[in-house]
């Protein structure tokens, strides 16, 4: 499998995971309002401290979006492109924010993939310079007791989320649980769902995310092949029988020339480039006996 070099020692650790109290949450983002402040409005009104958000449409205008780049700095192995400015309003296809905080206040890392006058674009959208044009219905899960918190990370000389638990959970109150999690460069993003969910006993979950990958290998037998990408999770899933478990990931990715694919991609040679933020939300297996009450 394709391995990058960071300029910094290596974490031992390869992913981090820990248990939050899932809120659901469906929102409307008031419009004259910057995503990010938009976003930070929801969170105080139901009370969470980090979470994800997804968008399917919307219309923002301004926006600003970056995309992935080469870097000129030996201390990075990949940057972020010039900021692109769409003229006139741009609706976001759909889009992925993991909520978090930064420097204590709400921070929001979002990939996504926009209409825009000049044709589709993918990237990563800049939440304090893109304003809510709009109403625009959003739908996700918050936490109150973790959130993702933004850490110099000493191996990739970036400030990067990572999962943190602010209060202690008792997994006993809940009917599912939810992780959030990060995993690490140079790690196959399935094979690394499938060991956090085997590891925390979860049999069957939803996986929701965005992060990047040093190029890309999609089940048709297609390729990308930049090194530096930025991804979005459209679907993906877990499944595991008999202490065996594999996951299924469907993805939308940009590459460094700012070309869209996406597809189903191969278990088990697609690793991460920089980071990869992950919800995983485990699906309650249902009795035949539950099946059947829950119809009368």
């Amino acid at each position: 499998m394709r391995r990058i070099d960071h300029p910094g020692p290596a974490a031992a650790e390869r992913y981090v995971a820990v248990p939050g109290m899932a809120v659901p949450i469906r929102y409307v983002l008031q419009p004259n309002l910057t995503v990010d402040k938009a976003v930070a409005a929801c969170m105080r009104e139901v009370g969470c401290i980090g979470g994800i958000m997804e968008f399917r449409g919307g219309r923002c205008e301004p926006f600003r979006y970056v995309m992935p780049a080469a870097s000129s700095d030996p201390r990075y192995v990949a940057w972020y492109s010039e900021t692109y400015e769409p003229v006139g309003s741009v609706d976001v296809t759909r889009a992925c924010a993991i909520i978090g905080v930064r420097d204590g206040k709400t921070f929001l890392h979002c990939h996504g993939v926009w209409d825009t006058a000049e044709g589709q674009r993918m990237g990563h959208m800049l939440a304090p310079l893109s304003r809510v044009a709009e109403p625009i219905e959003v739908t996700g899960i918050g936490f109150r007791d973790a959130t993702f918190e933004a850490m110099p990370d000493t191996e990739t000389n970036f400030t990067l989320f990572e999962p943190v638990c602010r209060v202690e959970v008792d997994s006993s109150k809940t009917d599912a649980r939810v992780l959030l999690a990060k995993v690490r460069p140079n790690q196959d993003i399935s094979l690394s769902i499938e060991e956090i969910c085997l590891r925390h006993g979860i049999a069957r979950a939803q996986i929701y995310g965005i992060g990047s990958l040093n190029g890309v290998r999609f089940v048709d037998g297609t390729r990308v092949a930049s090194h530096a990408t930025e991804v979005l999770i459209r679907a993906g899933n877990f499944e595991s029988e008999n202490r065996q478990g594999r996951a299924r990931l469907t993805i939308d990715v940009v590459d460094m020339d700012g070309e869209i694919s996406s597809g189903e991609i191969t278990r088990g040679d697609n690793p991460v480039c920089v980071t990869f933020e992950l919800v995983i939300e485990e699906a309650i297996v249902e009795t035949p006996v539950a099946a059947f009450i829950s119809r009368l």
